[in-house]
């Protein structure tokens, strides 16, 4: 139902009322209420806690909550949490862990967890002038926020360093001031923000009360001050490592030297190619979305951030690098990640909290690792299915389920058509055929 009318003070009505009012532009008004409450906590304290996640909210919609044992990282043993819909991922991650276990496991270090804030502002003046006085610009900047920073910096943390940035050459007198920083276990958006919004104020009293400046000098426009999610430093790198004949035994590999010779083909392909790249790093972002997801991090930014940095030297490229030399095959991701174990919805979501304890409570460097782990975990499980017996064999069969649930069979025939399609290939049609004709031989028999 097609309605232009512009609502006012939707936010304001109470949970019933919006639900009723969603509710009623359907002519099965009370059915859709009934599907809305039910996906509602049963503890109303804990639906508060939802609630108060987002804004304007009527439900709840429900990701599974799944499991990816046998990650080996750096000699430790997790069982990974990762919320996804789509069960090829974690069947992929949970198959890739347990073959890499019995080789070592993976082994991961953080490059460098620094990130980026920036003051973008508008200034008419001298550019020397402006260069000279920013040693001290800059002492003020850090002393200055002081209040801001002090908790950060008993923790090891606080403000790395601060750059002028001239980017007249690209817009008429714009600058940056771009800050480095170190949060810790935080992911740090509110830290960082704060920190870049008192520099901003900073900012327009240097100029105004320095009588070194003079007339439009002392004025500047400040445009915005935000963190960047843009954080190419705050790196982490993860690999495998086998020698190229124990690859005969990875499912579906059957001769290891046309094997790894292919997948060295495959992964330079996605080095050249963008369309094959986005499908590439979409596979790595399979795995660290979902523990992201678990983590109660910000999977968005993560995105963005990782997709930049493939585009970093100006052509977007796939993400991960493979060496077969001396007769051994490394396969390594090296991704930017900014992810954070502490604040946020990391403490308050019960399954993020949840999660966070499965993992041994990790330190934001150890979540890292982790993520990234099970990114390569699955673009290795990706790209293996690629190039031996195709995506769509696998990727069909653990969406047999939902294919059987669309059709709504009932148990019995869900379990004739699992049996059935066990070595089988699985499509919607071969599907629904095999239903039909089933419930066809049922009628004929009862008749």
């Amino acid at each position: 139902m097609t309605n232009n009318k512009i609502l006012s003070g939707f936010s304001r009505l109470t949970k019933d009322e919006k639900i009723e009012m969603v509710a009623g532009r359907f002519g099965n008004t009370g059915e859709i209420i009934r599907e809305l409450k039910s996906y509602l906590h049963y503890d109303p304290e804990k639906q508060r806690l939802f609630d108060e996640f987002s804004e304007n909210t009527i439900s709840n919609f429900y990701f599974p909550f799944a499991i990816a044992p046998n990650f080996l990282i750096n000699d430790k043993m997790y069982m990974v949490p990762m919320v996804i819909e789509e069960s090829s991922v974690v069947a992929a991650a949970s198959n890739g862990a347990k073959y890499w276990a019995t080789k070592g496991g993976f082994k991961a270090r953080v490059i460098s967890t620094t990130k980026v804030g920036q003051v973008h502002f508008i200034w008419q003046g001298e550019v020397e002038k402006l260069q000279a006085l920013f040693p001290m610009l800059k002492d003020d900047l850090i002393s200055k926020t002081k209040h801001i920073t002090a908790n950060m910096e008993t923790r090891g943390g606080g403000i790395l360093d601060i750059e002028l940035v001239d980017m007249t050459d690209e817009m008429e007198n714009y600058f940056q001031l771009k800050a480095s920083f170190d949060t810790r276990n935080a992911m740090g958006a509110n830290f960082i923000n704060s920190c870049l919004e008192e520099f901003a104020v900073i900012l327009k009293d240097h100029f105004a009360k320095i009588e070194y400046y003079t007339g439009q000098e002392k004025t500047c426009c400040v445009i915005m001050s935000i963190m960047s999610n843009y954080t190419p430093e705050c790196l982490v790198k993860t690999e495998v490592e086998c020698s190229v004949d124990c690859l005969k035994h990875a499912e579906d590999v059957t001769d290891p030297d046309s094997f790894v010779r292919k997948f060295e083909k495959a992964v330079r392909i996605a080095q050249i190619d963008p369309y094959r790249a986005t499908t590439h790093n979409k596979g790595i972002f399979n795995g660290i979305d979902a523990v992201a997801l678990a983590t109660g991090n910000d999977f968005r930014a993560i995105e963005a951030c990782g997709h930049a940095y493939a585009a970093r030297d100006g052509r977007y490229r796939g993400l991960t690098d493979v060496d077969i030399s001396n007769d051994k095959f490394k396969y390594s991701l090296t991704i930017p990640l900014s992810l954070g174990t502490v604040g946020g919805l990391t403490s308050l979501h019960p399954l993020a909290k949840f999660s966070m304890q499965l993992l041994g409570n990790p330190s934001a460097v150890e979540l890292m690792m982790i993520a990234a782990s099970v990114g390569l975990a699955n673009n290795f499980g990706a790209i293996k299915s690629l190039v031996t017996r195709g995506i769509q064999v696998g990727h069909m069969k653990m969406h047999l389920l939902n294919i059987l649930n669309s059709i709504k069979v009932n148990e019995k025939e869900k379990d004739f058509a699992v049996a059935h399609f066990a070595n089988q290939k699985v499509s919607y049609h071969s599907v629904n055929k095999f239903v039909t004709d089933l419930r066809k031989e049922h009628i004929e028999k009862v008749g």
